[in-house]
């Protein structure tokens, strides 16, 4: 994909392709970084809020930089399915 700048992906929605998913928007995640290659090794999303999440734990969507497909110039599509374990317990 070349050089990327977070500028660049800030504010992007990230989609699923495979079911269509909303999962979040990029400018509200983290980044996982190989301290020494600098290559990003996944993205991590916070759930969207919901009334339900003030008495749960936080939960997070792990995406690996794997399974980014397409990076457009409104959305990231991403493509996880049953195989990517992409809902983990993040301390946030």
């Amino acid at each position: 994909m070349g050089y990327l700048r977070m500028s660049d992906l800030e504010g992007k929605e990230v989609i699923n392709m495979v079911d269509g998913a909303r999962l979040g928007v990029i400018g509200e995640a983290d980044m996982v970084v190989d301290c020494h290659t600098g290559e990003i090794q996944s993205i991590i999303l916070p759930r969207r809020n919901n009334l339900f999440s003030l008495w749960m734990d936080r939960q997070h969507i792990i995406i690996p930089w794997q399974s980014i497909k397409k990076i457009g110039n409104e959305v990231v599509i991403v493509e996880l399915d049953g195989t990517v374990p992409n809902l983990t317990r993040y301390p946030g």
